[in-house]
């Protein structure tokens, strides 16, 4: 029996229920970096008094930034010449802001980080710029963060490319889903027992194969709330795409073994599970009162801004505070604050504009002197405006 289709607002706009995901799974990936990669990194940073070791946040948010793709590049792909604007607002959207927070994050580390930090060049700047850590690891990160842009940036590239052609819908999608779960799958111990640096490391990282079963999973929920996927199949995907998340996230070590982060992998699990609510059930509204739904709202809003700029900044926040004296638990706090007021900023001064300057470019120039048609042109779907992603 096929589910019931997304349930929107009384409003007709976007479910809350999204916005509530979104925000939270931005927290847990502030939260492992601030009480737990922080102090890990820069062993000069006071270990916290409440550690939150999972890595969750930004794995989720890929699930959820799938099932929006999914959503929308079907939307976008349904007149003329609207999957090529699909793709352009997917770019306008990710990248300027994503330029403009790795020169703040090189800034920050080479001019305000404490003595004894990582002191990034100019080339290391380019090399960011540029995402070429997968690609080589010789590179450093000046935001750890920053892993999942390019792996977003290629699953973009791939669903546009994918719905003009047969593979975007039918039997051809459900063999692209399967194999994008097994391959990974077959090669992993090939890959985990090879040496650091090698090129098929190099190859594997750069595609990141590590992360597709996360575009899967969420691809996967849009397809079964829309009745597009039997509930049996759905189940199954889903229960390999959690296998092969422990899988993927495992260390095999010579001495030690073979260990995996169960607790990670159950939270997987359960936020899966609350974006199949989400998706197929009532919006969540109903039980926030006003005030929260607009708190809420306004932080998704800017869930991307805050992404791109709590790590790096933040751990500078937090050392230059400890300096002053300020104990562990505040400094948490100080960088959760650090990467609100920062990411705001970041949405208000560049996200939001660059994205409209873009999208009018698009309009003027590609879409009048190339094959789109002006009347072809599709609005950027709401649920797009923070695309969150990240470690």
């Amino acid at each position: 029996m096929a589910p019931p289709t997304t349930v929107r607002t009384a409003s007709g706009s976007r479910k809350l229920s999204w916005d509530v995901l979104r925000v939270g799974f931005v927290l847990l990936v502030i939260l492992y970096h601030s009480t737990f990669i922080g102090p890990l990194v820069y062993h000069d940073i006071l270990p916290k008094n409440l550690v939150f070791p999972h890595q969750v946040g930004a794995s989720l948010l890929l699930v959820l930034s799938a099932y929006f793709v999914a959503a929308t590049v079907r939307r976008g792909g349904a007149r003329r010449g609207g999957t090529a604007r699909w793709w352009w607002g997917k770019i306008a959207r990710l990248l300027p802001a994503f330029f403009v927070a790795t020169i703040n994050a090189w800034l920050f580390l080479r001019y305000l980080a404490p003595d004894g930090w990582y002191y990034p060049g100019k080339r290391d700047l380019v090399a960011n710029l540029l995402m070429l850590w997968h690609w080589d690891a010789s590179w450093g990160f000046v935001d750890g963060s920053y892993w999942t842009i390019p792996v977003q940036l290629l699953a973009f590239c791939l669903a546009a490319v994918m719905w003009r052609s047969p593979l975007g819908r039918g039997v051809g999608l459900r063999v692209v889903i399967w194999a994008a779960l097994l391959v990974p799958a077959l090669q992993w111990h090939h890959l985990a027992t090879r040496a650091p640096g090698s090129y098929y490391a190099m190859v594997v990282d750069g595609a990141g194969i590590f992360r597709w079963h996360l575009f899967v999973a969420g691809v996967a929920v849009w397809m079964w709330s829309t009745g597009r996927l039997r509930r049996w199949h759905f189940v199954a995907i889903e229960v390999v795409a959690l296998a092969e998340h422990a899988l993927q996230t495992s260390i095999v070590d010579p001495t030690t073994g073979w260990s995996t982060d169960w607790t990670a992998v159950a939270l997987i699990a359960l936020g899966v599970l609350a974006m199949t609510a989400a998706a197929a059930g009532p919006d969540w509204d109903r039980w926030i009162p006003p005030v929260g739904r607009r708190a809420i709202t306004w932080l998704a809003g800017i869930s991307y801004g805050v992404f791109l700029t709590h790590q790096t900044v933040g751990y500078v926040v937090m050392r230059r505070a400890q300096q002053l004296g300020v104990g562990p638990t505040l400094q948490t706090v100080l960088m959760v604050l650090t990467g609100v007021l920062a990411g705001w900023l970041l949405t208000r001064v560049v996200e939001r504009p660059g994205h409209r300057w873009l999208m009018r470019w698009w309009d003027r120039v590609p879409a009048r002197y190339g094959r789109v048609a002006v009347e072809a042109a599709v609005p950027v779907a709401t649920p797009d405006r923070s695309q969150a992603t990240r470690s």
